[in-house]
């Protein structure tokens, strides 16, 4: 059986009370949605709506919006008169996940490699040059960089609505990532595959781009079989 301990922040969020109602819905579903993907929230354990709207010094509807929101990218269960719940991580939608990302991302590099400007080629090498300098162990701030990359790429050449469907659905992506990012894919690999990217773009090439990308993208259909079957309490096989 699940665990249905309630969440407690691990540190108390700034009051917010001059804060308009959507900013503080978008606030809590921020921070929750990051506890979440990060592993600091359980599967199986409970989100109290008024212990949550006493943490922010709001009222209950900001936190109702925020748990409607993590709902929709399928974060928690929303169950009508037992509570909200953090849901397993379904292998299913972690590959469907990758399926629509593969899509979206393939796409924005052919793109980017004939249009994207010098400036953002340059802030990718940034980006992974700042991967590089990082000390080992520090996977967070690798994952943050990721994230920046992949933003960067998508809003070079427009796309900034495509990003937000990649980072809706992408969460459920990270959640796989953050349980031991070490055993999943070496993070010198992911370096690696992020410059063969940008080589790709910087040379043009949108074929060379578009298959670095692909390949890249589906690294995860090669270490979720281990990291589900090491952690089997946290997901679920059924669709």
């Amino acid at each position: 059986m699940m665990p249905t301990d309630t969440y407690q922040a691990k540190t108390q969020p700034r009051v917010v009370r001059s804060e308009a109602p959507s900013s503080i819905s978008n606030q809590v579903y921020r921070q929750l949605r990051s506890a979440i993907i990060r592993g600091e929230i359980s599967p199986g354990e409970g989100l109290s709506e008024s212990e949550i709207a006493r943490q922010y010094s709001t009222s209950r509807q900001p936190v109702r919006e925020a748990f409607i929101k993590l709902a929709e990218e399928r974060l928690v269960n929303i169950q009508p008169q037992r509570g909200t719940f953090v849901v397993k991580i379904s292998v299913a939608e972690v590959l469907d996940a990758r399926f629509v990302r593969e899509a979206l991302e393939v796409a924005i590099t052919r793109q980017a490699a004939t249009s994207a400007p010098l400036s953002a080629i340059k802030e990718l090498r940034d980006l992974v040059d700042r991967q590089e300098a990082l000390m080992p162990g520090h996977n967070e701030e690798f994952l943050a960089l990721d994230e920046e990359f992949h933003r960067t790429l998508a809003l070079s050449v427009g796309h900034a609505h495509a990003w937000r469907v990649i980072e809706g659905i992408k969460a459920q992506m990270d959640r796989v990532r953050y349980l031991s990012l070490d055993d999943a894919t070496p993070i010198h690999l992911l370096i690696e595959q992020h410059k063969h990217i940008v080589e790709g773009i910087e040379a043009g090439d949108p074929t060379v781009a578009s298959a670095a990308m692909r390949n890249h993208v589906r690294e995860i259909t090669m270490s979720l079989p281990n990291i589900a079957n090491r952690f089997p309490e946290l997901f679920t096989h059924s669709d």
